[in-house]
């Protein structure tokens, strides 16, 4: 690896018992069970009164286990961010004082990487138009220009608290208009959540993806992911960390090369209880001309994973899609996939690397 070792944690949110657990509870069982730290995805997700005192006491309580502490947010695009009332209830109906008051909190206790998302994935029903990108009210460039104006005007609130706000490689966009909008805004205030399970559904090819945010890149959502051919195109289906076909050693190098000097960078497992799918409906025309930026090397390695899955499937080596998920879902099935993930990203870590002269054509970077 190129920079310190990366350090390999979980989501609070979706950590099994999460709810039953409280923030207390799921920072307990994290340093039980020997992970690094916490990612929440909204501060409120610690404290929905974002009170000052419960939160230094999270702190204090990751602190003493040697855990990191990751917080984000929510929705920094004006077209839904309706969709979150608690933001807007944080400032008195304000969504921007809502914001700058959850980025304040975050500051006085120290988290400074703040995660964030652009849309949403609606109902699987919906179709093409589970995904915001595809509305028909209001174009996805229109949603874009939206996103770069709001982001400007918070801006100079997370300079001035030394944050930056991170945005997630989510299902509605892609890696080219995340780092378009970094660049857009500055790399001092917004940056990169990586999340690869989500590339695919935008066509892209995982280890391209991994290489175009890693840069801008400060935290993750770690999974893995299977395709199958489908009428419209493919599917995905989510899974642990090294039970899918994401080429995590290339991922994890690429990043690393982005390290050198400055802090580890936090892998946070973003784990599922149940089969969790997307379309990726690359024959439709509707959903060919929303991609302008998609390169056709990256469409032609989705249809080599996609190839790779189902000759895994098929020969054994891997469950198929309706035999990965356990029904009904159960917590110690989900403690597994973390358990999985995280020992799948920690032996990559601690691989010996292959050199120049010894690395297969994959495992070197394109000239």
């Amino acid at each position: 690896m190129n920079a310190p070792r990366m350090r390999v944690g979980v989501c609070g949110r979706k950590f099994p018992g999460a709810e039953r657990l409280g923030p207390e509870g799921v920072l307990a069982a994290t340093g039980r069970l020997g992970h690094a730290g916490v990612f929440f995805r909204q501060i409120t997700d610690m404290s929905p009164d974002l009170d000052p005192g419960r939160l230094a006491d999270l702190r204090a309580r990751a602190n003493a286990d040697g855990l990191y502490l990751e917080a984000g947010l929510g929705k920094v695009n004006p077209y839904n961010i309706s969709e979150e009332t608690a933001v807007r209830d944080l400032g008195d109906g304000d969504h921007l004082l809502g914001m700058t008051r959850m980025i304040e909190a975050a500051a006085a206790v120290g988290i400074t990487e703040l995660w964030a998302d652009t849309a949403n994935y609606q109902r699987h029903s919906w179709g093409l138009h589970a995904v915001d990108r595809f509305r028909t009210d209001v174009t996805w460039n229109e949603q874009l220009a939206a996103i770069e104006r709001y982001l400007k005007f918070l801006a100079p609130v997370l300079r001035a608290h030394g944050c930056r706000v991170n945005l997630e490689t989510h299902e509605e966009i892609t890696t080219h208009e995340v780092v378009a909008l970094v660049e857009a805004v500055g790399p001092d205030a917004v940056g990169v959540t990586l999340d690869l399970a989500n590339v695919v559904v935008r066509g892209e090819d995982p280890v391209a993806a991994a290489r175009r945010v890693a840069p801008y890149t400060h935290q993750t959502h770690m999974r893995d992911v299977v395709l199958a051919f489908t009428d419209a195109g493919m599917e995905r289906q989510i899974r642990a960390c090294g039970d899918g076909v994401i080429d995590f050693a290339a991922v994890l190098d690429a990043l690393a090369a982005h390290r050198a000097g400055g802090p580890p960078l936090n892998l946070t497992i973003e784990n599922t209880m149940a089969r969790d799918w997307n379309g990726i409906p690359l024959h439709d025309p509707r959903w060919q001309a929303a991609h302008p930026d998609l390169p056709m090397s990256d469409v032609l390695e989705l249809v080599r994973l996609c190839d790779l899955s189902e000759e895994r499937m098929r020969a054994g080596k891997a469950p198929g899609l309706d035999a990965y998920y356990p029904e009904p879902p159960t917590e110690d099935w989900a403690l597994d996939f973390i358990r999985r993930s995280a020992d799948h990203l920690t032996t990559l870590q601690t691989a010996p690397q292959p050199t120049e002269a010894t690395a297969t054509p994959a495992q070197k970077e394109p000239s």
